[in-house]
């Protein structure tokens, strides 16, 4: 999932100086990276008495640099289980210790393609979940969840083609014009969006993408969905078989409002981890706003955990650095409307329960009558002083 471009500076507290040796921690050489000696964080950062002991996140994919903050707050001396699809490290904010461990845990293929609310649901122990806006509209009446905050302010999702077999085609409109199949994973959301939109056709859908390009790569007729910050890099540079340019057009540039990478708790922990989240929130805003304005250190440290996990598609430091800052060169990380980095626009959020609750009611949701943006974000949890520039 991913795309790049020059990086931008950001208005909160200057960088810390990362601990040397923070971004690797192989395993020739964990026992000396695990016994580095972190400076700790201030009392009032301080994460033992208010939070689990592990931290624990749930991706919604494999590590990559869409979700860059949270690995911005793994310390060195991190120790990755292949088995077991996790990175688990000391969780610092500014590279100092906050005293409890972070846990990372590998999504899609990892918990048999599972949503991450279900997950939540199932699995006790994880604290913080990573979801899209409308996958939290779905699982609102059987397993909700409330962002606390968000990685991404928009979505890089993209539908993308080969412009000489169809060398017409701007955007999204003009594929659904053409009738043509449009191929995308299965348990996808958006294209439903996109036919009540009447952009493209109910029969146009084919959810049989398996993640594989073989099939574009002989026969690139149809439209296939992709990632801004992944697809543009790997299709040029690493499908050898196609090795060329594609052309793509966000979704968000013909309406889709949706959330990417927001950061959930389970709806009945929320008052059990209030304590925890008046800290925690704000680490994870500093840690994007430290991505935004140098996400280098962030690359290597993502680069280096899929390293040492063979069950995950390679994940290249050029990629690293292509999507990283196709997200925040191509403005999908930044402040929202009331200026605070990772914050919501609620009126936003109304508009997207507005547009997704009868399409997610159609195909047998139980999406709450009476559904409101407060159900699903809350930003109680925010510091409002912490913002990008640029």
């Amino acid at each position: 999932m991913k795309k790049p471009l020059p990086v931008r500076r950001f208005g909160v507290a200057a960088l810390a100086v990362l601990l040397a040796g923070a971004a690797s921690a192989c395993s020739d050489d964990a026992a000396e990276t695990a016994a580095v000696a972190l400076e700790s964080a201030p009392a009032e950062q301080q994460l033992a008495a208010d939070c689990p002991g592990t931290v624990v996140v749930q991706l919604q994919w494999a590590p990559e640099t869409d979700s860059g903050p949270i690995f911005g707050l793994l310390g060195p001396g991190y120790q990755v289980d292949a088995d077991n699809n996790k990175i688990t490290g000391p969780l610092v904010t500014d590279g100092k210790d906050t005293g409890v461990q972070l846990e990372i845990r590998a999504g899609g293929p990892a918990i048999g393609f599972q949503t991450v609310p279900s997950q939540m649901y199932v699995d006790q122990s994880i604290t913080l979940g990573l979801a899209h806006s409308e996958h939290a509209i779905a699982a609102a009446g059987q397993q909700p969840i409330v962002a606390v905050t968000t990685l991404l302010r928009n979505s890089p999702q993209m539908l993308m083609w080969d412009p000489s077999t169809n060398p017409g085609w701007q955007g999204i409109a003009d594929i659904g014009k053409s009738g043509k199949p449009i191929v995308v994973s299965k348990g996808q959301l958006y294209p439903d969006w996109l036919v009540a939109r009447g952009l493209v056709k109910p029969e146009q859908i084919d959810a049989s993408y398996d993640n594989s390009p073989s099939r574009f790569v002989t026969d690139p007729s149809f439209a296939q969905q992709g990632f801004a910050n992944a697809e543009p890099f790997t299709y040029e540079n690493e499908v050898r078989a196609w090795n060329k340019p594609v052309s793509y057009q966000l979704l968000k540039d013909v309406g889709y409002e949706g959330y990417a990478r927001t950061v959930n708790v389970r709806a009945d922990k929320l008052d059990e981890l209030r304590p925890c989240l008046k800290k925690l929130v704000p680490m994870i805003q500093t840690a994007t706003a430290q991505f935004t304005a140098d996400p280098s250190h962030v690359n290597d440290v993502v680069v280096d955990v899929v390293s040492q996990n063979p069950k995950l598609s390679p994940y290249s430091a050029e990629l690293a650095a292509f999507g990283s800052t196709a997200l925040i060169d191509g403005g999908l990380i930044g402040n929202d409307t009331d200026g605070v980095l990772g914050s919501f626009d609620e009126a936003r959020v109304q508009r997207i329960i507005d547009e997704f609750g009868p399409i997610l009611r159609t195909g047998g949701a139980d999406v709450p009558a009476g559904l409101t943006a407060t159900d699903l974000v809350t930003k109680e949890f925010l510091d409002p002083a912490i913002s990008v520039t640029g």
